[in-house]
């Protein structure tokens, strides 16, 4: 019987079985092109059902399945014809939720595939030995720009910045005239220019929760003021991708910093690129970050033909370059994250910004 699955479920799906059909993956640019000259051989992938640990080791024309009450081969051949069957359904697809190609389900049960996305606790969507079975293994995020793709960062209202309403002092009727205005894709805007036409400005405060300040802090003591600058131009002037908010600041120069270290030393691009690395191999706003990363090593990004690109820590400038060209901010939503509205903090009006970075579709 056929089954509905998002297509973010059924890219991670894809992705693994792309892995195990291949037995290799190319590494990607930092243009999301394929280097066909840089591909790691495949030798085993891991990953977690709700039953317990399967290991899927590459044969030559098998794959050799093992887990805690099984030992089974299935032909590779399979593999990749499942996994045409699934990249053709969702490309297709006009709606998120897709249903199962024929033939789809009862491969998934001779496989013993009963979770479309991994059950981890350490985030990893699976992981991979490259080169041998034996090899120390490494840990994945699936990102598809087939599918809706989780953000980078997504810290809810953990990841608001606090600007402090300076200049003309509100009445109470002024503020309550600038919460009002009316919702719209623009209304964090509307209000902080309307803060300006009636006489007030906004200034960096502070980050509203301690742990995400402190996680901040660690990429650079003045980055959560870059940060704020960044999420503010966003609203003001609609610039949404990284890198080009990366080129407005530097001409702003939020940090009053020397134009020798602006332009010979990359200061602002080279923090920006930090902190992407940090978000991709797990720095996250409410969890202590001391620059010791995660069990996630790397991404696996399938494109829109459907090839799958690996980008890996060890090849860290790759890495960077690629999410420092490929990321936006986004907008959260207003009332779930708390932010965009004048609040009252010890006597003293306080405006919030929100964080959220997500990977570009194209």
């Amino acid at each position: 019987m056929a089954f509905e699955a998002t297509k973010r479920e059924w890219s991670e799906l894809y992705a693994f079985f792309r892995l195990l059909a291949d037995g290799k993956v190319s590494l990607g640019t930092s243009q999301t092109k394929k280097n066909d000259a840089n591909q790691w051989p495949v030798a085993m992938v891991q990953r977690e059902e709700h039953d317990g640990t399967r290991r899927y080791y590459i044969e030559k024309d098998d794959i050799h399945i093992v887990g805690e009450n099984m030992d089974k081969r299935v032909p590779r051949e399979d593999f990749h014809t499942v996994a045409g069957l699934i990249l053709q359904a969702v490309k297709s697809s006009s709606v998120d939720d897709v249903v199962s190609p024929d033939g789809v389900e009862e491969f998934l049960d001779e496989a013993a595939i009963f979770d479309l996305e991994a059950k981890t606790d350490d985030r990893t969507d699976f992981s991979v030995a490259f080169w041998h079975p034996e090899a120390p293994l490494t840990g994945f995020n699936v990102r598809s720009r087939l599918s809706i793709m989780n953000p980078l960062l997504d810290g809810g209202r953990t990841a608001n910045l606090k600007l402090e309403q300076t200049g003309i002092k509100f009445a109470v009727p002024t503020v309550n005239k600038i919460n009002a205005l009316p919702e719209s894709p623009n209304e964090v805007a509307e209000r902080m220019m309307m803060i300006e036409r009636l006489g007030g400005s906004l200034k960096y405060s502070d980050v509203a929760d301690r742990v995400f300040r402190c996680n901040l802090l660690m990429i650079d003591l003045h980055f959560p003021r870059m940060l704020a600058e960044m999420v503010r131009i966003m609203h003001l002037d609609g610039i949404t991708r990284i890198s080009e908010l990366a080129e407005t600041i530097k001409q702003s120069n939020p940090l009053k910093i020397k134009e020798e270290l602006i332009n010979k030393h990359g200061f602002y691009e080279f923090k920006i690129k930090q902190f992407l690395l940090a978000l991709a191999l797990g720095m996250r706003p409410a969890k202590i970050y001391n620059g010791t990363d995660s069990a996630v090593e790397g991404l696996l990004l399938v494109d829109g033909n459907g090839d799958v690109l690996c980008y890996h820590k060890s090849e860290k400038k790759t890495f960077e370059d690629f999410l420092f060209f490929n990321t936006r901010l986004e907008k959260g939503s207003v009332d779930k994250d708390k932010y965009g509205f004048l609040e009252k903090e010890n006597g003293t009006y306080y405006f919030k910004l929100n964080v959220k970075i997500g990977l570009v579709k194209r």
